[in-house]
Protein backbone atom coordinates (compact mmCIF):
# COMPACT_ATOMS: atom_id res chain seq x y z
CA UNK A 1 0.00 0.00 0.00
CA UNK A 2 1.32 2.97 -0.98
CA UNK A 3 2.06 5.73 2.27
CA UNK A 4 -0.07 8.32 0.86
CA UNK A 5 -2.82 5.65 0.47
CA UNK A 6 -2.32 4.67 4.08
CA UNK A 7 -4.68 6.87 6.47
CA UNK A 8 -3.62 6.77 10.19
CA UNK A 9 -6.58 5.41 12.25
CA UNK A 10 -7.23 7.50 15.28
CA UNK A 11 -8.97 5.01 18.36
CA UNK A 12 -11.54 6.10 20.45
CA UNK A 13 -11.89 3.93 23.88
CA UNK A 14 -15.22 2.84 25.80
CA UNK A 15 -14.55 1.41 29.10
CA UNK A 16 -16.61 1.57 32.74
CA UNK A 17 -14.28 1.87 35.80
CA UNK A 18 -14.58 1.80 39.25
CA UNK A 19 -13.22 4.10 41.94
CA UNK A 20 -9.81 2.97 41.38
CA UNK A 21 -9.68 2.74 37.38
CA UNK A 22 -10.66 -0.74 37.72
CA UNK A 23 -11.92 -2.35 35.05
CA UNK A 24 -12.27 -6.30 36.11
CA UNK A 25 -12.33 -9.16 38.24
CA UNK A 26 -11.23 -12.81 37.29
CA UNK A 27 -12.01 -12.35 33.72
CA UNK A 28 -15.27 -10.47 33.87
CA UNK A 29 -17.23 -6.95 34.83
CA UNK A 30 -17.69 -6.97 38.73
CA UNK A 31 -20.96 -5.18 38.62
CA UNK A 32 -24.29 -5.32 36.21
CA UNK A 33 -25.60 -1.87 35.08
CA UNK A 34 -27.91 -2.57 32.07
CA UNK A 35 -28.08 1.11 30.96
CA UNK A 36 -24.45 1.51 31.04
CA UNK A 37 -24.77 -1.61 28.37
CA UNK A 38 -27.65 0.35 26.38
CA UNK A 39 -24.67 3.12 26.36
CA UNK A 40 -22.28 1.14 24.96
CA UNK A 41 -24.09 -0.27 21.99
CA UNK A 42 -25.36 3.42 21.24
CA UNK A 43 -21.83 4.63 21.45
CA UNK A 44 -20.34 2.09 19.26
CA UNK A 45 -23.63 1.48 17.03
CA UNK A 46 -23.84 5.04 16.31
CA UNK A 47 -22.32 6.57 12.94
CA UNK A 48 -23.09 9.56 11.23
CA UNK A 49 -23.34 7.98 7.47
CA UNK A 50 -25.72 5.86 7.31
CA UNK A 51 -24.22 3.33 4.81
CA UNK A 52 -20.98 3.14 7.12
CA UNK A 53 -20.78 1.44 10.45
CA UNK A 54 -18.00 1.32 13.37
CA UNK A 55 -15.33 -1.52 13.99
CA UNK A 56 -15.06 -2.99 17.67
CA UNK A 57 -11.18 -3.49 18.59
CA UNK A 58 -10.71 -6.26 21.87
CA UNK A 59 -8.47 -8.31 22.86
CA UNK A 60 -8.90 -12.33 22.75
CA UNK A 61 -9.68 -12.74 26.48
CA UNK A 62 -12.76 -9.84 26.02
CA UNK A 63 -14.09 -11.54 23.36
CA UNK A 64 -14.41 -15.10 25.11
CA UNK A 65 -15.81 -12.63 28.28
CA UNK A 66 -18.67 -11.80 25.67
CA UNK A 67 -22.17 -14.00 26.23
CA UNK A 68 -21.77 -16.13 23.44
CA UNK A 69 -25.21 -14.93 22.07
CA UNK A 70 -24.04 -11.40 21.64
CA UNK A 71 -20.33 -12.68 19.77
CA UNK A 72 -19.70 -10.91 17.23
CA UNK A 73 -21.28 -7.97 18.52
CA UNK A 74 -23.67 -6.94 16.00
CA UNK A 75 -23.88 -4.18 13.14
CA UNK A 76 -20.30 -3.83 14.39
CA UNK A 77 -17.03 -5.02 12.61
CA UNK A 78 -15.62 -6.89 14.75
CA UNK A 79 -11.46 -7.21 15.02
CA UNK A 80 -9.73 -9.76 17.92
CA UNK A 81 -6.44 -8.97 18.54
CA UNK A 82 -4.27 -12.05 19.20
CA UNK A 83 -1.20 -13.57 18.72
CA UNK A 84 -2.61 -16.76 18.75
CA UNK A 85 -2.89 -18.11 15.42
CA UNK A 86 -5.02 -20.91 16.13
CA UNK A 87 -7.56 -18.60 17.46
CA UNK A 88 -10.92 -19.90 15.62
CA UNK A 89 -13.11 -16.88 14.85
CA UNK A 90 -16.77 -16.89 13.66
CA UNK A 91 -17.25 -15.26 9.56
CA UNK A 92 -16.68 -11.94 9.45
CA UNK A 93 -14.77 -11.23 12.73
CA UNK A 94 -10.98 -9.92 11.53
CA UNK A 95 -8.06 -11.29 13.54
CA UNK A 96 -4.92 -8.74 13.85
CA UNK A 97 -1.69 -9.38 15.76
CA UNK A 98 -1.30 -5.38 17.40
CA UNK A 99 -2.89 -2.31 16.52
CA UNK A 100 -0.85 -1.65 13.47
CA UNK A 101 -2.25 -4.80 12.00
CA UNK A 102 -5.54 -3.15 12.96
CA UNK A 103 -4.93 0.10 11.05
CA UNK A 104 -4.01 -1.98 7.97
CA UNK A 105 -7.24 -4.27 8.12
CA UNK A 106 -8.95 -0.62 8.09
CA UNK A 107 -7.18 0.70 5.79
CA UNK A 108 -7.73 -1.57 2.82
CA UNK A 109 -11.23 -2.72 1.04
CA UNK A 110 -13.77 -3.01 1.87
CA UNK A 111 -13.37 -1.53 5.47
CA UNK A 112 -11.66 1.59 4.39
CA UNK A 113 -14.27 3.90 2.97
CA UNK A 114 -16.56 1.62 4.98
CA UNK A 115 -15.53 1.90 8.78
CA UNK A 116 -16.54 5.57 10.37
CA UNK A 117 -14.93 4.72 14.02
CA UNK A 118 -12.68 2.76 15.29
CA UNK A 119 -13.33 1.37 19.22
CA UNK A 120 -11.05 0.03 21.77
CA UNK A 121 -13.31 -2.44 23.41
CA UNK A 122 -10.95 -4.11 26.43
CA UNK A 123 -8.68 -5.26 27.60
CA UNK A 124 -6.10 -3.55 30.02
CA UNK A 125 -3.06 -4.00 27.71
CA UNK A 126 -4.56 -3.13 24.62
CA UNK A 127 -6.30 0.18 26.02
CA UNK A 128 -2.78 0.90 27.33
CA UNK A 129 -0.77 -0.05 23.54
CA UNK A 130 -2.71 2.61 22.56
CA UNK A 131 -2.57 4.85 24.87
CA UNK A 132 0.92 4.79 25.34
CA UNK A 133 1.36 5.41 21.74
CA UNK A 134 -1.12 8.41 21.63
CA UNK A 135 -3.26 6.50 19.17
CA UNK A 136 -6.38 7.89 20.91
CA UNK A 137 -8.89 10.92 20.54
CA UNK A 138 -11.58 10.20 22.90
CA UNK A 139 -12.45 7.88 26.04
CA UNK A 140 -16.01 7.54 26.61
CA UNK A 141 -15.72 6.30 30.42
CA UNK A 142 -18.64 5.22 32.62
CA UNK A 143 -17.03 5.96 36.32
CA UNK A 144 -18.60 3.57 38.52
CA UNK A 145 -18.14 5.65 42.32
CA UNK A 146 -17.59 2.34 44.15
CA UNK A 147 -14.63 0.05 44.44
CA UNK A 148 -15.12 -3.35 43.12
CA UNK A 149 -11.84 -5.17 44.18
CA UNK A 150 -10.49 -5.38 40.37
CA UNK A 151 -7.61 -7.10 39.40
CA UNK A 152 -7.24 -5.23 35.60
CA UNK A 153 -6.92 -1.39 35.78
CA UNK A 154 -7.57 0.85 33.21
CA UNK A 155 -4.29 2.77 32.59
CA UNK A 156 -4.10 6.43 33.28
CA UNK A 157 -4.72 9.05 30.69
CA UNK A 158 -3.34 12.28 32.27
CA UNK A 159 -3.29 14.07 28.69
CA UNK A 160 -6.92 14.04 28.28
CA UNK A 161 -9.42 16.85 29.70
CA UNK A 162 -12.99 15.81 30.63
CA UNK A 163 -15.25 17.24 27.72
CA UNK A 164 -18.41 16.13 29.12
CA UNK A 165 -19.58 14.63 32.29
CA UNK A 166 -23.71 13.50 33.01
CA UNK A 167 -25.59 13.74 36.07
CA UNK A 168 -25.07 10.44 38.53
CA UNK A 169 -27.32 7.51 37.78
CA UNK A 170 -27.78 4.17 40.52
CA UNK A 171 -28.91 1.08 39.52
CA UNK A 172 -28.62 -1.91 41.36
CA UNK A 173 -26.88 0.04 44.34
CA UNK A 174 -24.67 0.81 41.91
CA UNK A 175 -23.94 4.72 41.12
CA UNK A 176 -22.18 6.11 38.02
CA UNK A 177 -21.56 8.25 35.57
CA UNK A 178 -20.85 8.96 31.94
CA UNK A 179 -18.15 11.05 31.12
CA UNK A 180 -16.35 12.03 27.35
CA UNK A 181 -12.54 12.68 27.86
CA UNK A 182 -10.32 14.38 24.62
CA UNK A 183 -7.01 14.23 24.01
CA UNK A 184 -4.97 17.24 24.94
CA UNK A 185 -3.63 19.20 21.80
CA UNK A 186 -0.41 17.20 22.03
CA UNK A 187 -2.15 14.77 19.96
CA UNK A 188 -0.99 14.62 16.34
CA UNK A 189 -2.53 12.33 13.15
CA UNK A 190 -0.46 9.87 12.20
CA UNK A 191 1.73 9.13 15.40
CA UNK A 192 3.82 5.69 14.77
CA UNK A 193 2.57 2.18 16.97
CA UNK A 194 5.01 0.30 18.50
CA UNK A 195 4.27 -2.90 20.00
Amino acid sequence: MAQRDFVMISFHIVVAVDARNGIGKEGKLPWHLPADLKHFKEITCATASMVKKNAVIMGRKTWESLPEKFRPLPNRLNIVLSRNSDLRLPEGVEKADSLKTVAEILNRNPFKDNIEIAFIIGGGEIFKTALRNCLVQKIYLTRILQDFHCDTFFPAFDDFRMAACSSHYTENAVTYCFAEYVTSSRFTSGPSVTP
